[in-house]
């Protein structure tokens, strides 16, 4: 079975990069179905995210019955990645000979041997047989035994239980770790194997050096992001297959051509729905209430500038496949967000937050929607204290938050660092106390970023 392909948005997640990479795994899970080869397993796709759900996320697919993505922290490759799932394994009290007529049938060097609960004891291999009766050679020169005696211990062996030949110190591994470090121990032990277990140490794969002598490279699907910075760690290492997004086109590269599409639309979830009609696979309901959710909060209920005509389009298919009204479901779901007064400090100001390399700095830029500006505000100082943290932890040029409120369809402004980086692409005074309330500024891609890359 080949390895999943990953799925997967950009660090700090919001709802559109974990809702389109839900909707685009379920999409292309679908596709890989329907495009098989007679006789060919399908590749499987897997969603992940590289954070915490945002709350509305949490409160759409909890609704909905859907299974939250994996967490990734990096696309590294790993031991799982090279790994013989669900290796032959014999109990401790196996006898040698059927341990032996078990490697020749199945062709194989080794099995793992167990305990009786199924639990990993210790490696049983061809060269481990085969050393033990090259020892019973070793008796006869020197302790002068005759070859009928030699040849009847050697068959007599042949009834001795697995445990008294097998090895115990093996390397063992978790199928998560990095195949880089997994390398360098499994070259530095004296055996060709290492045993892979799960956390209730029962074996699920085996690895040997033959299997680590071809560097696998993570195949990868990237959505709402082409961005390396904003891109899980290890990037470079993994195989980008395809990227969907919406925002400019930035520095992931590839070795091959790749499916890219990229649109000029207010979320992610457009596309992905886009593409589900170009191939014509109906949507069920969850699916469409994951992308629809993340339509809407993309594009602020569609009063971003951002949205498109695109957009409204999407968002009354979904709509209609949900049977509801697109506006009220967008306003449930900000709701799910629950109150900001009581709101970790952490989450209030890095939720929906994202990178900037301004060549001699970098930006972070975040963004807080609200439909309550007052209760967000009442906590200015303590986030300027978080922000003033960042600062000082990343090492960024400036942070800059937006409160955006989307009811009066504007942002807070309030920026700590160096706020000239802001004052002269906005043309503005943003220094202290209370920031900047810009009217009409809901996007932070079309309105805000932008202008501080040109500034």
């Amino acid at each position: 079975m080949p390895s999943p392909i990953i799925v997967v948005g950009h660090k700090n997640p919001d709802n559109d990069a974990i809702s389109a990479a839900i909707g685009y795994a379920w999409l292309k899970n679908e596709l890989a179905v329907r495009e098989a080869r007679d006789g060919e397993e399908p590749d499987v796709y897997v969603p992940a995210r590289l954070g915490p759900l945002p709350r509305e996320t949490a409160g759409v697919l909890d609704k909905w019955g859907i299974e939250p993505p994996m967490v990734i922290n990096n696309l590294f490759a790993r031991v799982s990645d090279v790994m013989t799932r669900d290796p032959l394994t014999v109990s401790a009290g196996c006898k040698i000979i059927e341990a032996g007529r078990a490697l020749r049938k199945h062709n194989i060097q080794a099995l793992v041997v167990t305990n009786e609960d199924g639990t990993y004891k210790g490696l049983i291999s061809t060269r481990m047989i085969a050393n033990r009766y090259i020892s019973a050679t070793d008796v006869l020169e020197t302790e002068g035994a005759s070859e009928m005696a030699v040849a009847a211990d050697l068959i007599a062996s042949l009834d001795q239980t697995v445990d008294t030949v097998m090895e115990s110190q093996i390397l063992t591994l978790d199928k998560d770790d990095k195949l880089d470090e997994a390398v360098a121990d499994l070259m530095n032990q004296p055996f060709r194997e290492a045993v892979v277990l799960d956390e209730d140490n029962v074996p699920i794969g085996i690895v040997t050096r033959s299997d680590i002598a071809v560097h696998p490279h993570r195949k990868v699907v990237l959505v709402d992001h082409n961005e390396v910075s904003q891109a899980a760690a290890g990037i470079e290492d993994a195989e980008v297959v395809e990227i969907i997004d919406h925002h400019r086109i930035a520095d992931v590269s590839t070795v091959y051509p790749i499916k890219f599409v990229n649109m000029p639309v207010g979320s992610s979830a457009t596309i992905v729905t886009l593409e589900a009609q170009r191939y014509g696979v109906d949507i069920p309901k969850p699916i469409a209430a994951v992308l629809l959710s993340a339509v809407m909060t993309d594009t602020v209920v569609l009063k971003s500038p951002t949205a498109t005509r695109t957009d409204e389009r999407v968002v009354d298919y979904l709509s209609g496949i949900l049977g509801v009204d697109p506006l009220e479901f967008g306003m449930e779901v900000f709701s799910f967000r629950g109150g900001d007064d009581d709101m970790p400090i952490d989450k209030l100001v890095c939720a929906d937050s994202k990178e900037f390399d301004l060549g001699d700095g970098t930006v972070l830029i975040a963004q807080h929607e609200t439909t309550n500006l007052e209760a967000v505000m009442s906590r200015e100082g303590e986030m300027r204290e978080y922000m003033r943290g960042l600062i000082e932890t990343h090492g960024y040029a400036c942070v800059l938050l937006m409160v955006t409120d989307i009811i009066a369809e504007g942002s807070q402004f309030l920026c700590e660092g160096n706020r000239r980086i802001v004052n002269r692409a906005f043309g503005i005074e943003c220094t202290g106390e209370g920031g900047v309330w810009m009217p009409g500024v809901l996007s932070r891609k079309k309105q805000v970023a932008s202008r501080i890359l040109e500034a």
